[in-house]
């Protein structure tokens, strides 16, 4: 097999682990090619041949799996999410191992399945970017989380998220404007998310019902003001956990769109899979159906 591996050198707890699944993937023939990245080189620049692989590998966080997959979007060509991050969000959704043996094992199998792609345009120091992204990108509250988490990533992990939370009692409240399919919804909240991938931790999702097949996108706000009125909805999602799937909490709005807008007074912070650009708000999101070809356990 021919195989390129996009490795992102700062994603999560930087262990390496890519090179142990070269030396357990590689077998009589194999032509295994590692581009490296620390931010300098951008992702999309060590792309232009990928086609001419047999499979490609990205090892990092979802922020570097869905810049891949959005390169790749539409394309033959099978992409192995490698989990290298610190929450791992994307691969909690597929059910992909951590392990580099058995992610060893799966990408020689090369069984592949198409899921939806999000697509976002927004404006940064005056210039329109488009980015793609796998799991959530959202603006408001979750943007904050995402960059006081990472700074805490190296020593706390996945539970930097957690303490950045705590950090963050009492979130900004803002107007949000949501232009949607077919409908224009006026609301108040501390964030707005959208939805591709829901589960943020296993078995325990945002929205019950989820499907990254369908086309659609939840687009869900946050509209309690303090971090403590979230506590409800958290156990409505922990419910769901224990397979009871209650109504959600008055703490979220949910809508269902391939496309929406998103405006607010006053902007708010984006952030996209767990990257926080140093834009606001507006943006707009855009559902792919189909567009990714994920190698799955």
């Amino acid at each position: 097999m021919k195989v390129l591996i996009i490795d992102n050198l700062v994603s999560g707890l930087k262990t390496r682990a890519v090179y142990d699944f070269c030396r357990i993937f590689a077998q009589d023939g194999d032509e295994l090619t590692i581009r490296s990245t620390d931010g300098t080189t951008m992702i999309e620049d060590m792309l232009d041949d990928a086609t001419g692989y047999d499979l490609v590998v990205a090892a990092g966080g979802d922020a570097t799996i869905s810049a891949v997959a959005y390169e790749l979007r539409n394309s033959a060509v099978p992409l192995l999410p490698f989990p290298a991050g610190s929450a791992n969000l994307l691969a909690t959704n597929l059910g992909t191992p951590e392990e580099p043996s058995a992610l060893a094992r799966i990408a020689r199998t090369l069984k592949t399945e198409k899921y939806d792609l999000g697509e976002l345009e927004f404006i940064c120091s005056k210039k329109l970017y488009t980015k793609g992204f796998a799991v959530i990108a959202g603006a408001g509250y979750d943007a904050t989380i995402v960059g006081r988490a990472e700074r805490l990533k190296e020593f706390f992990g996945p539970m930097a998220y957690f303490a950045a939370a705590i950090s963050e009692p009492n979130p900004k409240v803002a107007s949000f404007t949501l232009t949607l399919d077919n409908e224009v919804l006026s609301i108040e909240g501390i964030a707005v998310l959208i939805v591709n991938f829901a589960q943020i931790y296993p078995d325990l999702s945002i929205v019950h019902g989820n499907d990254a097949k369908d086309g659609l996108f939840e687009v869900v706000v946050i509209k309690k003001q303090h971090a403590v009125e979230l506590l409800p909805a958290l156990f409505s999602a922990v419910l769901d956990a224990m397979g009871n799937f209650p109504a959600r909490a008055d703490a979220l709005e949910v809508r269902f769109s391939s496309q929406v807008k998103v405006e607010s007074d006053p902007p708010m912070e984006i952030q996209i899979d767990g990257d926080v650009p140093s834009a606001t708000t507006p943006f707009h999101a855009k559902n792919l159906p189909g567009a990714a070809r994920f190698v799955v356990a």
